[in-house]
């Protein structure tokens, strides 16, 4: 395990209020690299501040609104899958070749940083008009969202 500790000096002029300490922490089995490389390694890999921040505020999984072990456990298995849709929802459409591809790319990639009530208000609480129609179910989108396109894909990739 790996243990940074910042010192945000917090300043009003040239005068210091206080210090605000922030504490990262690195956790590995890769007993071969020093401690710098795997924090550089790590910072490389993804946002660390923004995955707590996520995982902390957007899906709330460290406030357990539930008194027993077991039921903070079933709740972390829910948060933990909801958060996994996410990261599936962005991963799954694929790349198709063409004029279009770095799009796509860049679509990806915005999805799966995405905040996750922004997630949840573009992908999941899609207004919509659900018909029965000659023994099928239709659904209309009542409303349009600039991440059509991603659904869309993605839908088409779940139909194959």
């Amino acid at each position: 395990m790996v243990v940074i500790r910042k010192n945000l000096a917090v300043e009003k002029g040239q005068q210091r209020l206080f210090d605000d300490y922030r504490y990262f922490f690195y956790l590995t089995n890769d007993w071969e690299s020093t401690p710098a490389e795997m924090v550089f390694r790590a910072n490389d890999r993804c946002n660390q501040e923004n995955l707590h921040a996520q995982l902390k505020g957007g899906v709330r999984a460290l406030q357990a609104p539930v008194d027993t072990l077991e039921s903070n456990w079933a709740y972390m298995v829910m948060v933990a899958l909801a958060w996994n849709m996410k990261a599936w929802w962005a991963l799954w459409p694929q790349e198709r070749p063409g004029r279009w591809a770095a799009r796509h790319r860049q679509e990806k990639e915005t999805v799966l940083r995405m905040e996750f009530k922004t997630f949840v208000n573009a992908f999941l609480r899609l207004p919509c008009q659900i018909i029965r129609a000659g023994r099928r179910l239709i659904y209309r989108l009542t409303n349009w969202n600039p991440w059509q396109g991603v659904f869309f894909r993605a839908l088409d990739q779940l139909r194959c």
